[in-house]
This record gives structure tokens, C-alpha cells and sequence, in this order.
């Protein structure tokens, strides 16, 4: 098949409405324009307001070409008005998206269809699993990217399937075994699974995609074969067919170097960080950013500031205002003096490039709440982690990245913990992740680790051949689609 027909073959992809949803998802349709598809990326239309916003898009824009493909956005209204207080509900605003969501799919599906453009294939991201019921309402064939690690699916599918025993309202403390895993202390299991979880309805949606695991011809993970191989190959044989795609930042920014068209889904506009950066000494920096989501107590900014200033160490923050739907939460107050006292040590932004900030060499280490995607990132640009998770696969991954890869220093164990990090910890930690022979031990481990993702995305490695593998059947699909 042509370059030319390969263009007509459609993957229509739908994101639930969350940074950490949007990124590896917009990632891996770039990926997959290069290889010459058409790509159209979906999602509520507030959290596409603020992608325009932060990108400089148009509603009237043009499809982007991205190597011998196409990639374009297209927002649906969720039926709410921004500041609508029931936004503060993700339970309920889970079950408006639902319902809306499974009446204008199917209208946005169609009229690509009637203007030439008819879909091949439907890839979701987890949250959002009635939209594998829409793609076979459809007649089409659907794809998951699982947006966690696989270490994380096991538990779920585990938990879903009743498989091996979870803690529960009798036995809250109890540590759980699965197979290829190390043992998982009960504040280390996703915390969606855990009986006093603040956001159940996470896990509800969240399982919500395992009940219906057998709708997807393939699932997508944005983690490589060598990070978690016995538990992918284990979980391949029991579940679904996985397909190790990753780090997707990294294919990403390959298709972006070879591309005269960069494309992205920030929400936040991202400040410019490397003048700063370069003004550092390598390996000098502390990188720190919670995400997209999490809020920290103001308690707990608090110990931060004082710790940081403690510690005398140079540091990059992103201190990110609520979102505009949460108008409940109060923006963090930096205490009087802070940046005063911290001088040209302290650079204080709303929003970064955070793969540029982690591949810069003044930074030391990344004091993370430890999401997949920053784990990924971290974890492939060599840069060691000070781990501070707060909930979900939050506080799995901070275990693997301690224990199991050796690249981080854990500083708390999670929202449930109810504990506010002191300054003194705070300074202990920072030190230790910046200088001396536990800095130099887990560079080295990071080091390693970023060796072994560039050789799985480079041209023949396991997550290059995975990807062209899905790009080859989705083509035959369309093929097959074309012929009918």
C-alpha cells in the first residue's frame, strides 16, 4: 500500500480529559502519522480549550501533517458548563462523560465517514472503557493504551478476576503476591483497590476496562519489553495480547526531530527553563513537579520551601495553579521571603518542558509524585527520583522505583500514610539524591536503565518492532475495511 492510500486509513483515538492521559496518547498518534495513517485525537471540549489556549491552535486549523501521516484534534462538548460545581465530582462527571460520550462518538465517527475519512480502528486510554462498547456498536475494531505500568494492569486484572487476595474492609493491612512481583505491602497496591481509598470511583472506572478486556484486539503499553518482562510476558498468556510500545516520548520525540510540524496536548502553557538551566553546573539541580493533578496540602509546601533552603541545593519548581474546573482548591502561598532567601538558586514556573528539564545535564534528580509517565521519562533520561507519591499506581510505582530499578529514595508512602514530610526529611533526602556515594549509585542505575529504553526504541528493538507490527495491522484492517 501507498504512502498515499496508507493516509486514508483512519484511527479515531478518545482521551479521558487528563494531562497524563492526552500526553501518551497524542504520543503514540504521532507515532503512528509517521508511519503514513491518519490520526484524529478526541476529548472534552474544556480540556481542549486549554490545549488551544497552550498551543496557539484554531478551531479552523488544518489537519497537521506529521511525516508521511496527518494528526488532528477534534473536541466534543461534555454537556457542562465550565464552572459547573458538579465538575467537582469526578464520580459524576465520569457518568456525564459516559452518557454524552456514547451519543457523540458515534456522530463524530460518521461524519468522518461521510467526508472520505472513515474510521479503521478506535483506540481509548483507561477511564474511559465504554468507548470499547462504542467501537463494536460500531462494527469497528478497538485498541486500549494502557497508560500504567504492567505491573499495575496485573494488579488489576488480579483484583477484577478475584485471582489472589487484596486488602478489604476485614483484613485492610494485608500485603499482596503476584506473580513475577515482589511483594506489594498493603500501601503499596494501587490505592483505587484499597477499601479506604479517597476515589473509589477511580477504581470503578478504572476496572470498569478490565470487564470488558476481551473488546480490544490489542492492548498498547507505554512501558519496554526489559523493564517488566516476565510480568508482560505473564500477563500476554492469562489476558489479552500486549504490545510494549515504549517510552512513547521518546518515539516521540524522534517523529518531532524529523518532522517540520511539532504537535502537542499541554495543557499549561510551558515556560521557557533552559536559559536558566544552562546557567547551572551539571548535575546541580533538584527538578520538582507533582503532575497535573496532584495538590499538596499548603502544610506541606510549606516543609518543602524550608527543606529546600536547608539543603542549599539549586532547584526547578513547578508550582501549577489549580485547574480552571476545580474551584474548590486554594492556590499554593509560597511562604514570605522564600525566593528572597533562595536567590539565583530557586527558579520558580507554572509549567515545564519536563522532558527537556530531565534531559538537561545541570539536572541532579526529580522529586516526582511518581506518575507512569514521569517515571517513564525519568527513568529513560537517566535521572534518579526522589520518590513522593500520593495515590493510585502513584504508590506502586514508587516501589518499583526504590526497590526494583534502584533509581530512587523514597520520601513518603502515599496519600493514606495522612503524614506531612518534614524539612528535616525533606533536606535529608535532597542531599543524599544530589551528592555523595547514594547519588553517584543511583545515577549509575538510571544510567543504565536509559541505555537499555534507547536500544528498545531504535530501529529493531522491541518496542520499534511492536509498533510497526500494530502499524501493519491496522493497515491490513483498513485494507480489509476498503475491500468489504
Amino acid at each position: 500500500m501507498t504512502a498515499a492510500e496508507q493516509k486514508h486509513i483512519h484511527v479515531f483515538m478518545v482521551s479521558f480529559p487528563g494531562q497524563g492521559h492526552v500526553n501518551p496518547l497524542l504520543r503514540l498518534g504521532k507515532r503512528l502519522a509517521s508511519s503514513g495513517l491518519f490520526v484524529t485525537l478526541s476529548a472534552p471540549e474544556f480540556i481542549g480549550q486549554s490545549i488551544r489556549e497552550a498551543n496557539k491552535i484554531t478551531n479552523n486549523d488544518p489537519p497537521t501533517p506529521i511525516g508521511r501521516g496527518f494528526v488532528q484534534f477534534e473536541f466534543f462538548d461534555d454537556g457542562w458548563d465550565l464552572n459547573d460545581p458538579k465538575r467537582d465530582s469526578l464520580d459524576a462527571y465520569l457518568a456525564q462523560l459516559e452518557l454524552i460520550g456514547r451519543q457523540r462518538l458515534p456522530q463524530m465517527i460518521k461524519k468522518e465517514e461521510e467526508i472520505g475519512r472513515p474510521v479503521s480502528c478506535v483506540i481509548n486510554n483507561p477511564f474511559i472503557p465504554w468507548v470499547s462498547d462504542v467501537a463494536e456498536e460500531l462494527g469497528i475494531p478497538s485498541a486500549m493504551l494502557w497508560v500504567q505500568s504492567c505491573a499495575c494492569f496485573s494488579a488489576y486484572y488480579h483484583y477484577c478476576n478475584n485471582l489472589v487476595p487484596f486488602p478489604s474492609e476485614a483484613e485492610p493491612d494485608i500485603d499482596v503476591q503476584l506473580p513475577f512481583m515482589p511483594l506489594l505491602k498493603y500501601d503499596e497496591v494501587p490505592s483505587f483497590l484499597h477499601p479506604d481509598t479517597l476515589y473509589p470511583f477511580l477504581g470503578r472506572a478504572i476496572l470498569g476496562q478490565f470487564k470488558n478486556i476481551s473488546k480490544p484486539f490489542c492492548i498498547l503499553m507505554d512501558t519496554f519489553e526489559e523493564l517488566e518482562h516476565e510480568i508482560i510476558d505473564y500477563m500476554s498468556k492469562i489476558c489479552r495480547p500486549i504490545k510494549t510500545i515504549g517510552p512513547l516520548f521518546m518515539t516521540s520525540k524522534v517523529v518531532d526531530s524529523n518532522s517540520k510540524n511539532e504537535i502537542r496536548g499541554d495543557i499549561f502553557t510551558a515556560e521557557n527553563c533552559r536559559e536558566w538551566l544552562d546557567s547551572k553546573p551539571e548535575g546541580t539541580v533538584v527538578f520538582i513537579s507533582f503532575g497535573s493533578i496532584v495538590h499538596l496540602k499548603q502544610e506541606q509546601v510549606d516543609e518543602i520551601t524550608h527543606g529546600l533552603l536547608a539543603a542549599e541545593v539549586s532547584f526547578l519548581w513547578v508550582l501549577r495553579p489549580p485547574p480552571k474546573e476545580k474551584i474548590t482548591l486554594d492556590p499554593h502561598v509560597l511562604p514570605d521571603g522564600f525566593l528572597e532567601k533562595a536567590g539565583g538558586r530557586g527558579k520558580m514556573v507554572k509549567w515545564s518542558p519536563q522532558e527537556e528539564v530531565l534531559a538537561h545535564p545541570s539536572t541532579a534528580c526529580f522529586l516526582t509524585h511518581c506518575g507512569w509517565n514521569s517515571t517513564m521519562e525519568a527513568l529513560t533520561s537517566g535521572v534518579p527520583v526522589l520518590a513522593f507519591p500520593q495515590w493510585g499506581d502513584q504508590v506502586t510505582d514508587a516501589k518499583f522505583l526504590v526497590d526494583v530499578y534502584k533509581i530512587g529514595i523514597r520520601m513518603c508512602r502515599g496519600e493514606a500514610e495522612g503524614r506531612i514530610v518534614s524539612r528535616e526529611e525533606v533536606e535529608r533526602c535532597l542531599r543524599a539524591a544530589v551528592s555523595g556515594p547514594q547519588a553517584a549509585e543511583l545515577k549509575a542505575n538510571a544510567m543504565k536503565w536509559k541505555k537499555v529504553a534507547e536500544e528498545a526504541v531504535a530501529e529493531g528493538g522491541s518496542s520499534s518492532r511492536n509498533m510497526q507490527d500494530f502499524v501493519d495491522e491496522i493497515v491490513r484492517i483498513g485494507i480489509d475495511h476498503t475491500i468489504i
